[in-house]
């Protein structure tokens, strides 16, 4: 093709492409048939191209075109190509054969796409399932699937797109647009773009970082916080409890091309994957957006961990709030590492365990940042949450208290954050956490801007008994309006004349109608 294909075009066809399965299963469910399809297309045109390269260079000589294919970022083998799912569409077995081009897929690249256990990132997901309906409609539904993706603006030859990430972003928007409509299960593997943008800014990272989100969904945020270097010198890590939402994650990676990021599949909290020997690995970054309060999140084993995270105190069984926190700071590199993390509201102020744990945390002096996010931002919950940033670089006794909660841009379902709220939130807390001058309030206890951000001394915390609700510090009060009584009885009379009047008219025209 003589154009080049724009983002918004590859985002209108491979969200056509979810026509399909609408109204057949679960937008939760049919995500993964074609997030999946979209993987397939990108790897077999890139495998082509480079192919294709290399035969030109060799003068046709396959064998060393073959050879050099094998330092390739992938291997796919011709039964697991696009295209010749493409060719075989019209097969009344068609679903057996995705299955068996995905499972060809891993074995030929099984070090990058199959967990520490062996198991795939295709494995949950099924072409022959029952649920995509009789044999009739389910081969049609994949073969109709098979030729949305072969429309030829989807060529993903990377010299075909605009810049490097426009098949990257496009997964980004199938999954933003997946969550959008699965409603309370969109929490356990995206957070919103907003969001996600916000914490990966708060925390911006330095070249050369290690970068952790131990609950990373389906990558989105761990990809963003990367992205904030500027370059390509830093290092992903990542761990997911939900085996399909892993599968997502790894995909995303690729599609980014962050092949040397490393996933883990498990329960962070239980079993953390992410180690250096027996050890936790350490992290300059570490960003999340945990379960809200997660039940049943391991406390029993949480009194005798082996790698000593809980040594606060130990978060209630039915709260494990602050036992993500407490693992994500253990994890962060002393003297310099950062963490930034979503949290409700109830973190900030709930007493018992949580109390006790939130004290030595502010008396430890790594506590830097609360800020106060609007309402309704999240998938599956109206409620507001906050972001909390803790830093063991920290310049200052001081902690920065911000009030977001009253900039965002409304919408039908859903709040978002625009781009100047973000910009408002990081620009108030960089001059912060940066230390400027005194003029700038920024590095001095007070007001730092009226109604919206508050710099609190350690004193202040503590003669609050160590209770972060943000009212306590930032203060919204709004005076109302000074009455008037005078003339608002002044405006009553005039009604109360003005409704006589009207009834004596009322009356006289009963009176002339004979009532």
């Amino acid at each position: 093709m003589d154009t080049k294909i724009t983002q918004s075009d590859i985002n209108k066809i491979v969200w056509k492409a979810c026509d399909t399965f609408r109204g057949v299963i679960d937008p939760s469910q049919y995500k993964d048939y074609i997030l999946t399809m979209l993987f397939i297309k990108y790897v077999s045109d890139v495998y082509k191209s480079k192919h294709n390269e290399y035969l030109q260079r060799y003068e046709g000589d396959a064998e060393r075109a073959e050879r050099a294919m094998k330092r390739e970022r992938f291997n796919v083998p011709t039964e697991s190509s696009f295209d010749f799912l493409y060719e075989h569409r019209n097969e009344s077995n068609i679903g057996e054969l995705i299955n068996i081009a995905l499972a060809g897929l891993e074995e030929a690249n099984r070090v990058k796409m199959s967990s520490e256990d062996g198991s795939g990132i295709f494995r949950n997901i099924d072409f022959n399932s029952s649920n995509l309906g009789d044999t009739k409609d389910k081969n049609t539904r994949l073969k109709n699937l098979l030729i949305d993706f072969s429309d030829e603006k989807l060529n993903f030859d990377d010299s075909h797109l605009q810049g490097n990430d426009v098949i990257g972003d496009a997964y980004e928007f199938l999954i933003a647009n997946f969550a959008d409509n699965s409603g309370k299960k969109a929490g356990e593997f995206f957070t919103p773009s907003g969001v996600s943008t916000l914490l990966a800014k708060l925390t911006k990272s330095n070249p050369g970082a290690r970068i952790c989100d131990p609950t990373c969904g389906s990558g989105s945020l761990l990809i963003k916080a990367g992205k904030e270097v500027g370059n390509d010198n830093f290092s992903l890590y990542g761990q997911e409890l939900n085996g399909s939402t892993w599968a997502l994650a790894m995909m995303n990676m690729f599609l980014h091309g962050f092949d040397n990021a490393t996933i883990r599949w498990g329960d962070t909290l239980r079993t953390p994957k992410l180690k250096e020997g027996d050890k936790l690995m350490k992290f300059d970054t570490v960003v999340a957006n945990p379960p809200f309060s997660l039940d049943k999140w391991g406390a029993d084993e949480a009194e005798h961990d082996t790698y000593n995270r809980f040594w606060r105190g130990v978060p209630p069984k039915s709260k494990g709030d602050w036992a993500f926190i407490s693992h994500m700071i253990e994890t962060a590199y002393e003297g310099r590492g950062k963490v930034g993390v979503v949290v409700p509201h109830g973190v900030l102020f709930r007493g018992a365990s949580e109390g006790k744990i939130r004290q030595k945390t502010i008396e430890e002096n790594i506590l830097e940042a609360v800020i106060g996010l609007p309402a309704n931002l999240f998938f599956g919950t109206g409620i507001p949450a906050a972001i909390v940033i803790f830093n063991k670089g920290k310049k200052t006794d001081n902690v920065l208290f911000i009030d977001a909660s009253r900039e965002y841009e409304a919408g039908k379902n859903q709040n978002k954050l625009r781009p100047e709220d973000i910009e408002h939130i990081v620009s108030v807390y960089r001059n912060f956490a940066d230390g400027k001058d005194a003029v700038n309030r920024v590095s001095t206890a007070g007001v730092v801007e009226e109604k919206y951000a508050y710099i609190a001394t350690p004193t202040d915390i503590a003669e609050n008994d160590y209770n972060l609700n943000i009212p306590r510090y930032v203060d919204t009060f709004e005076e109302e309006e000074e009455i008037d009584i005078q003339a608002v009885q002044q405006e009553i009379d005039d009604l109360e004349t003005e409704l006589a009047d009207v009834q004596d008219k009322m009356k006289g025209f009963l009176k002339e109608l004979g009532y």
